[in-house]
């Protein structure tokens, strides 16, 4: 692991970097580094021979410092415009999944000229009539005291798929991973908690902004952000390549499906 802390307007961001290649910002999720895993997933470690994969913990994740102004997405985008600047990136390729989908998104639409190629990975930050997005905060609370067997089933095809279980065990899992999880879930009501849940209404009207080349990444059988939040940015984003639904594979199809989900996203950063 290869891991340091960046100062930040006087806050500490904690940063993990590895791979070789032009510079991709990845932003983390729920099933994610950062969110439960301290270290890099087989997901990013494939991306590590074409790109030199840049993750930040959010705000009050990880060894990231609480941030006490963050209080909606616009906040957010600044704090990671400051990490950027930081980080000198000048250009970059943007991969968000999650929650971090959605600050991508939100990124690019503001400073379009700083992304390269943009991948979008089961993102939230839509509205779209008909197709709420789940509510992950209730499932985070254990069902009869001790399972967390709804919560895995939001963030994955099935509730019972050994992936699940490691990541959302029942019980006390390892420590570690309880406060990650702890301080994700923090942070994300944070900017999701109350209405709007989420998304931000105002980000559809803007997508047309993006500039970037763009992929659309989702799993067949998201039970947290339904398929047409997906098919809403596909269809909005100007240069979007369409939508790669991976079947068989639940809202964090990145972490369920890395064979396949990889090569996706590699291929497309490295296609010129």
């Amino acid at each position: 692991m290869s891991g340091r802390l960046l100062e930040v307007n006087q806050r500490k961001v904690w940063i993990l970097e590895d791979g070789n290649g032009p510079p991709l910002l990845y932003l983390h999720g729920f099933a994610d580094v950062h969110s439960v895993k301290e270290n890099w997933l087989p997901f990013h470690e494939r991306l590590f021979s074409h790109a030199r994969v840049i993750a930040p913990a959010h705000p009050g994740c990880a060894q990231t410092e609480e941030n006490w102004d963050v209080g909606s997405i616009e906040d957010v985008v600044f704090h990671y415009l400051e990490v950027v600047d930081a980080l000198a990136l000048k250009e970059f390729d943007l991969v968000g999944a999650c929650v971090g989908g959605w600050i991508a998104a939100e990124i690019a639409v503001r400073h379009p000229e700083k992304i390269r190629k943009l991948a979008l990975v089961g993102a939230a930050g839509l509205f779209v009539e008909g197709a709420p997005i789940g509510d992950v905060f209730m499932m985070a609370q254990p069902e009869r005291g001790a399972t967390y067997v709804g919560l895995r089933s939001m963030l994955f095809s099935h509730a019972d798929l050994p992936k699940a279980v490691e990541f959302f065990p029942d019980g006390r899992g390892e420590i570690e991973d309880e406060l990650r999880r702890y301080q994700m879930l923090r942070f994300s009501s944070r900017i999701g908690f109350q209405p709007p849940y989420f998304y931000n209404r105002s980000l559809k009207n803007r997508l047309h902004r993006i500039l970037a080349p763009t992929l659309v990444v989702w799993g067949e059988d998201d039970h947290m952000v339904p398929l047409s939040h997906g098919e809403t940015y596909a269809r909005s984003i100007p240069k979007a390549q369409g939508i790669k639904i991976i079947k068989q594979a639940g809202h964090s199809v990145h972490v369920e499906a890395p064979d396949l989900a990889s090569p996706i996203v590699s291929d497309f950063l490295t296609d010129r």
